[in-house]
C-alpha cells in the first residue's frame, strides 16, 4: 500500500496542515506528520479540497467520439480537479436503457481517471413521449440515480409527473433542462437589448422560468425530487428561492460561464459564445452569484459540452451550442466567487464537491478531508494567474470561451482513492 504525505496544505483554505494518505484512505491530518517511505508532496500553502464532483458532463461516447470520449473527458476532469463526473444521456444511441448506461459506466472504470456515473434519459430517445427504462437503469450495474433529457426539455407535464413519481420509489432525481420549446423556436441568444440591436431571434427568460415554476409545483404535488439544470436568470433564482421556502425538494445548479459571461459578448458573433441556455445579462450574472453564495443555488456544474472544430468554426446561426468547461471551472469560480469575497474555499468545496455528490448519491465523494475518509482530493495553486491555452487541454475539443483570458488558480494534483491522476499539472 503506497503512502503519500501532503505537507503544508491549506485544507479548505485554512491553516497549513499535513495530510497522510495510506492506500485509498486518508490516514491522518495534522501538523508535523511523518511517514517512513512515503512520497512527499510539498504543498507550500496550496489549497487542498475534496475531489470535485460534476453533476453535468457531456462525454459524447457512444456516438460522437469525434468531439469527446470517456477517456479524454475523464482526463480533462482529472486536469480540472474532478474525481467524479455524471455523464449526460444525449449520446448515440441515447442512454435510455440498462445496456447503454452500463457501457458508459464500464468505460469509466476501465480508464480510471475519475469515477463516471451515467445519467439515464427520462424518455425514450429523448423524444418526450414515453418514459425510458428508469427502473432497469437504476437496477443495472451502473446504479443510475439521476435522470435527464438534457439538451431537450421534458415539456409534457404528464410525462414529467410520471417520471417524478417513478424515481420517488428508489430515491432518484429528475434533472430538468428548463426550456419551453414553443417559446424558443429558432432562438439564437438571450432576448433583450442586445438581441434587438443585432437582429437575432431572442430566447426569453420566461421560457426557462415557466418550466421551473411548473416543475417545482409538480415535485411538491408528488413529493419527489427535482433538480434544475444550468439555471441562468434572476427570475429563475426567485422561483427556486420561493420553492425552497415552501419546503419543496428542489435543487439547482449554475454553470461557471453563467457566473462570468454576458450576452454582450455575442456582439462579436463568435460562435464560441453560443450556448444553451444562452448567456444572459449582467443583472442575471450578479443574481446568480448572490444565489450561489446564499445557497439558493446549490451547486456549480460545468455543462461541459465539447464540439469538434467544424461545428463551431462557422456562421453563428449554424453553430452548435455549448462550451467545454471541466478544465477551467475551478478558476472561474475562484474569480467570480472567491476573489470577490462571496465564498470562501470551504464554500467552494460545498458547492463543487459535497452537495453535487449528495444530490447524485456519489458514495465516497464529497467527503471531509479527515482521517478515515476516501483519499479523493485536489490541490490548487490559488496564487497562480495566467492565460487559458486550449492547446494544452486534455479534452478532445477546444471550444472554450476563455482562450487567452487570464484566470486565477491552477490545479496541480488530483488523487482518486489515493492514486495520483494529476501530478504537477500533468496527467499520470
Amino acid at each position: 500500500m503506497s503512502k503519500i504525505l501532503i505537507r503544508g496544505a491549506k485544507v479548505l483554505g485554512g491553516e497549513p496542515q499535513d495530510v497522510l494518505i495510506d492506500g485509498e484512505t486518508i490516514a491522518e491530518v495534522g501538523t508535523g506528520l511523518s511517514a517512513e517511505g512515503a512520497e512527499v508532496v510539498e504543498a507550500g500553502g496550496k489549497v487542498l479540497l475534496p475531489g470535485l464532483v460534476d453533476l453535468h458532463t457531456h462525454l459524447r461516447e457512444p456516438g460522437r467520439e469525434d468531439s469527446e470520449t470517456v477517456l479524454t473527458g475523464t482526463r480533462a476532469a482529472a486536469s480540472g480537479g474532478y474525481t467524479a463526473v455524471f455523464a449526460m444521456a444525449n449520446t448515440f444511441p441515447v442512454a435510455d436503457t440498462a445496456g447503454v448506461v452500463e457501457q458508459v459506466w464500464r468505460l469509466g472504470r476501465e480508464h480510471g481517471y475519475c469515477d463516471v456515473r451515467p445519467i439515464g434519459a427520462v424518455t425514450v430517445g429523448l423524444e418526450g413521449r414515453k418514459l425510458a427504462e428508469l427502473g432497469a437503469m437504476h437496477e443495472s450495474a451502473a446504479g443510475v440515480t439521476v435522470f435527464s433529457d438534457d439538451g431537450k426539455c421534458v415539456d409534457d407535464a404528464v410525462i414529467m409527473r410520471r417520471a417524478l413519481e417513478y424515481v420517488k420509489a428508489f430515491g432518484g432525481v429528475v434533472a430538468q433542462h428548463a426550456q419551453e420549446p414553443r417559446l424558443t423556436e429558432g432562438a439564437q441568444m438571450n432576448e433583450g437589448v442586445v438581441s434587438a440591436e443585432l437582429g437575432l431571434s431572442g430566447w426569453p427568460a420566461v421560457a426557462e422560468e415557466s418550466i421551473i415554476a411548473r416543475d417545482v409545483l409538480l415535485a411538491e404535488h408528488v413529493g419527489s425530487r427535482v433538480h434544475i439544470c444550468h439555471l441562468s436568470t434572476a427570475g429563475s433564482v426567485e422561483i427556486v428561492r420561493w420553492a425552497k421556502s415552501r419546503g419543496i425538494r428542489v435543487t439547482a445548479e449554475v454553470t461557471p460561464h453563467h457566473l462570468l459571461l454576458t450576452d454582450e459578448l455575442v456582439r462579436t458573433y463568435n460562435p464560441v459564445y453560443k450556448v444553451n441556455p444562452p448567456l444572459r445579462t449582467e443583472r442575471d450574472v450578479m443574481a446568480l452569484r448572490e444565489a450561489l453564495a446564499d445557497g439558493t443555488i446549490d451547486i456549480v456544474a460545468t455543462d461541459h459540452a465539447p464540439h469538434p472544430h467544424e461545428d463551431k468554426d462557422c456562421e453563428w446561426a449554424a453553430a452548435a451550442m455549448g462550451m467545454v468547461g471541466l478544465e477551467t471551472a475551478l478558476s472561474v469560480v475562484q474569480e467570480t466567487m472567491v476573489d470577490t469575497g462571496l465564498l470562501d474555499w470551504a464554500g467552494v468545496a460545498d458547492r463543487m464537491s459535497v452537495k453535487p455528490a449528495r444530490i447524485g448519491q456519489a458514495t465516497g465523494h464529497g467527503r471531509p478531508v479527515s482521517a478515515g475518509e476516501p483519499a479523493n482530493l485536489t490541490l490548487v495553486d490559488t496564487a497562480y494567474r495566467g492565460p487559458v491555452d486550449p492547446a494544452g487541454f486534455a479534452s478532445r475539443s477546444r471550444n472554450t470561451p476563455y482562450e487567452g483570458r487570464e484566470l486565477p488558480g491552477r490545479v496541480t494534483h488530483t488523487w482518486l482513492r489515493g492514486k495520483a491522476t494529476l501530478v504537477d499539472g500533468k496527467l499520470t
